[in-house]
C-alpha cells in the first residue's frame, strides 16, 4: 500500500481493511506461527454463491427468527438495522415457515419446534455484556420487572451484565478476577427470596467452576 502511495497509520489501515472485509474481497487466513492473516476471498472460498439484497434480508430474517424466537417483528427491525419496510419485506418472505402467536395483542414469531421441557424454578443465570437476551428485542417489557432494562439503557448501561432470575432480569452483576478466585459483586433490584437466593449462589458457583476457580460473593447482595 505504501509502494502504491496510500497512507497506513493505525486508524486508516483498520479501516481499510475492514472495508474490503465487507466488500467480498478478502477474509481471515490460516494462522502463521501465532500472526493473523487475511487471504482472497475467492481463493479461500472457491464457488461461493453471492444473495441478492432481497435473499441476503430474507436469509436475516429467517436466522433472526429461528435463533431469537419468539420475538416480533419490531424485535427484527430494531436488531437488524434494516428500516421498517425493508424489514416487513424480508420478513414477508420467510413467514410462511414460522409459527405465529399472540399474546397481550401483539403477535410473535418462532420456529416451528417440539414443546421444550421446562426448567425447575427459580432458575438464575449470570448474563454477560452483549448478551442476546437483552440487547436483541426492541420491547423488553416481557424480560424486566418495572422495565428496569429500559432505565439502564436510556442511562447508557445497555452493556451491563445482568442477573436473570426466571426470565426476568431482576438486576446487575460485576466480576473481578483474583489470582486464586473470582470475586462477584451482585446488585440485584429488589430483596431475594431464600429461593432465589439460593439458586443465585449456585450460578456463581458454577460460574466459578468454568474459570477453575473458587468463586466468592462480596459485598451485601
Amino acid at each position: 500500500m505504501a509502494d502504491a502511495y496510500i497512507e497506513t497509520d493505525v486508524q486508516r489501515l483498520a479501516h481499510i481493511i475492514i472495508h474490503a472485509e465487507l466488500d467480498g474481497l478478502i477474509c481471515s487466513g490460516p494462522r502463521r506461527g501465532k500472526q493473523f492473516t487475511y487471504a482472497l476471498l475467492d481463493e479461500r472460498v472457491e464457488g461461493s454463491d453471492w444473495p441478492d439484497r432481497e435473499q441476503s434480508r430474507a436469509k436475516l430474517a429467517f436466522r433472526y427468527f429461528t435463533s431469537h424466537g419468539p420475538a416480533q417483528l419490531k424485535d427484527f427491525s430494531w436488531w437488524s438495522g434494516l428500516g421498517e419496510k425493508d424489514a416487513r419485506s424480508a420478513f414477508d418472505m420467510v413467514k410462511s415457515g414460522l409459527n405465529q402467536a399472540t399474546f397481550d395483542k401483539k403477535t410473535y414469531w418462532s420456529p416451528p419446534h417440539a414443546e421444550a421441557e421446562v426448567p425447575d424454578l427459580p432458575l438464575a443465570l449470570l448474563l454477560s455484556v452483549y448478551d442476546e437476551y437483552t440487547i436483541a428485542y426492541r420491547d423488553r417489557s416481557d424480560i424486566s420487572e418495572a422495565r428496569h432494562i429500559e432505565r439502564m439503557i436510556t442511562k447508557g448501561n445497555a452493556l451491563t451484565a445482568v442477573i436473570v432470575l426466571n426470565g426476568k432480569v431482576a438486576g446487575t452483576w460485576k466480576k473481578a478476577m483474583k489470582k486464586e478466585s473470582v470475586e462477584i459483586r451482585l446488585s440485584p433490584f429488589r430483596e431475594l427470596d431464600k429461593e432465589e437466593q439460593e439458586a443465585v449462589e449456585a450460578e456463581v458457583e458454577r460460574y466459578g467452576r468454568f474459570f477453575g476457580v473458587p468463586a466468592v460473593i462480596v459485598g451485601e447482595p
